[in-house]
């Protein structure tokens, strides 16, 4: 078997981390590492397989080392940058950012729904919004049996899904409501002594409808991801899709209220089999013992899980799907560790 060597960009940060810590689990026959991040972060050191690595910073001559594959977990700006001098270097580049999505020569992957799309790269692959990923991985086979007509995405999204600086801030919200109420009045509005480091408003005690930022349509960026990737994804450009994107006080695991129309008709406990049997899928769901997923149920797994399957009386063929997962590994590094896999 031939060497294989991998680079990670952003090792350090939250996705960097996850994804590292997926690589170890599925153990792929890979020879070589190598952590790469920037200045701020270089140097830092990495326990990975029980070896300590040294993080080295991103330059324009990193990928001089002839590198197999890439996984990069830090931001547009530095996949636009380094992607493409990675992939001049024969190197594939597995993309979490958002750059490269929307690119018509690039394959936006959810292994469990699109993989025959991998063999179209040109050196890129895209990974897709974590929102996204979980919702198609539950739509796709809808799809397939009943065309989806039209879909109404409700989001309620996880602090981690805005990185280090997200999750503090809940952290410190919490912090602060214990240290000036003692933790009793729940209704007594504390006096905010403490940085906001990534969102607009505090996010302990409330929910900020809000992510990512606002577009000249009223929409924000996050809502557009969803709504264009979908379409990419299921290959249906013109499909009908609205959303609403919430950044809700819960630390991880986005959860999703999905509205789906379909074309045709169809027997609710057949559908419900469909969403069993299909790959990534795990049902919950039994009404009558109050049987649903949650966010707890699902962080560190890798599954999508679905529950709340009914269907929507207010249109012919509609039903409402309640859709959760763990943002961090299945929206993000365990996707582009599913990519790397299927390529090695």
């Amino acid at each position: 078997m031939e060497n294989i060597k991998i680079a990670v960009i952003g090792a350090t940060g939250l996705v960097g981390q996850t994804v590292l810590k997926v690589l170890e689990e599925k153990n792929l026959p890979i020879s070589e590492y190598a952590f790469l991040a920037s200045k701020r972060s270089c140097n830092k050191k990495i326990l990975f397989f029980g070896k300590e690595y040294i993080v080295k910073e991103l330059t324009d001559t990193s990928f001089d080392e002839n590198f197999n594959y890439a996984i990069f977990c830090a931001g547009s700006e530095v996949s636009r940058k380094f992607a493409p001098i990675a992939t001049s270097k024969g190197c594939i580049v597995i993309d979490n950012s958002s750059y490269f999505r929307m690119d018509y020569n690039v394959p936006l992957i959810v292994p469990e729904v699109n993989p025959e799309d991998i063999k179209n790269h040109h050196g890129i692959i895209a990974n897709p919004n974590c929102s996204t990923i979980q919702a198609v991985v539950a739509l796709k086979p809808l799809d397939d049996n009943y065309s989806i007509k039209r879909i109404v995405y409700s989001t309620y999204q996880a602090v981690s899904g805005a990185g280090y600086k997200g999750v503090m801030d809940l952290k410190n919200g919490i912090s602060n409501f214990l240290a000036t109420n003692d933790g009793i009045d729940l209704l007594k509005n504390s006096n905010q002594n403490y940085e906001l480091q990534k969102f607009p408003l505090p996010i302990f005690s409330n929910c900020l409808p809000h992510i990512d930022v606002f577009l000249e349509n009223g929409y924000t960026k996050e809502e557009e991801k969803m709504i264009n990737e979908t379409r990419k994804i299921l290959k249906k450009p013109n499909l009908k899709i609205t959303a609403t994107t919430v950044r809700v006080p819960v630390f991880n695991s986005h959860s999703e209220c999905i509205n789906v129309e379909f074309e045709k008709d169809f027997n609710l406990y057949d559908l419900k089999g469909i969403l069993k049997s299909s790959p990534g899928i795990i049902l919950k769901d039994d009404f009558q013992d109050e049987v649903y997923p949650t966010t707890l149920d699902t962080n560190g797994q890798d599954k999508v899980f679905v529950g709340r399957v009914r269907r929507d009386y207010s249109v012919k063929f509609g039903i409402n799907l309640w859709v959760v997962a763990d943002n961090v590994r299945k929206g993000a590094a365990s996707n582009a560790v599913q990519i790397l896999e299927r390529l090695i």
